[in-house]
């Protein structure tokens, strides 16, 4: 059995322990709920053996409403990018429990790109400058190259619009809200610089062939995971360990094809290998120094 709420909802009882809850911070409830209630439905009947009896959906409307759940111990799972997953793991003690990889993608990158004739050749180049973000719970297209900037010692400053005055010494970034609009503005000369993952970079509908042959890629980041699994801190350990064999075996069970496509198009759920927790490490460190020097 699932259910679906939005917020506000009534506590759920202390003793619930006979429920699962999956959280996602969601501006399109009913659509998310559509994504995830078949993985749910797959799950919950697998974990009966760990006294799992029900399935629930609970949506949040940003992130600090997801790791007052997340704390409050009314949502048991979460699945997100890495830049909001390690947002939740400093907010609400989160654990990761396994990497997602979508469309046979765990990994991926950012990639900076101006036009060739900016004269901007490198991420050094960039002070005096603009560069155009998606939004601020962006992993690819925020949270993860901010950081690259500021580690490598620019000051970031927010934009009023693209005619805004920019600081010699300054870069200043402002917030496109989709990768295509980035694409344009950059073409257009609206920002000097913007950013995207290296999978938005090759898609046709995201940044046009006809944009990419006036652009170049001026810096990339390291690879770092594309998605995660997360639960809260506290959950039953054998809750825990049961959702994460079932997790994994998903990707070779023919029962939970439909499910897992619907899921965001995942294709399977992998343990964290040590590489992948470095990245998710630096990822966290950088995601607390945006929001202290930047926000």
């Amino acid at each position: 059995m699932l259910a679906m709420a939005a917020a506000p909802l009534p506590v759920l009882a202390a003793d619930d322990s006979g429920v699962l809850v999956l959280g996602r911070i969601s501006d399109d409830p009913k659509k998310n709920y559509e994504q995830l209630k078949p993985l749910l439905d797959y799950v919950v009947p697998r974990l009966a053996d760990v006294g799992i009896r029900e399935g629930r959906i609970l949506m949040a409307k940003d992130t600090q409403q997801m790791a007052s759940y997340l704390r409050r111990g009314r949502v048991d799972w979460v699945t997100e990018t890495a830049g909001t997953a390690m947002l939740l793991r400093q907010r609400a003690g989160a654990r990761t429990l396994l990497l997602t990889e979508r469309d046979g993608v765990s990994h991926y990158r950012s990639v900076f790109f101006a036009r060739r004739d900016s004269g901007l050749s490198s991420l050094d180049d960039l002070r005096g400058h603009s560069i155009a973000f998606q939004r601020p719970n962006s992993t690819s297209a925020y949270f993860v190259p901010a950081a690259e900037l500021l580690r490598r010692g620019l000051s970031l400053e927010i934009l009023l619009s693209p005619e805004d005055r920019i600081a010699s010494d300054e870069v200043g970034y402002l917030f496109a809200w989709s990768e295509l609009n980035i694409s344009t503005w950059v073409h257009k000369g609206l920002a000097d610089v913007g950013v995207m993952s290296n999978l938005d970079w090759a898609n046709p509908h995201r940044m046009p062939p006809s944009f990419r042959d006036d652009l170049m890629v001026i810096g990339e980041t390291v690879d770092y995971p594309r998605a995660v699994e997360m639960v809260r801190d506290g959950l039953d350990p054998r809750v825990q360990a049961r959702l994460r064999e079932v997790l994994i075996d998903a990707a070779g069970d023919p029962d939970a094809g439909d499910a897992l496509l619907r899921f965001f198009n995942t294709t399977r759920f992998m343990p964290v290998d040590p590489a992948s927790q470095k990245a998710l490490d630096g990822i966290s460190e950088g995601v607390a120094r945006v929001r202290a020097e930047v926000e």
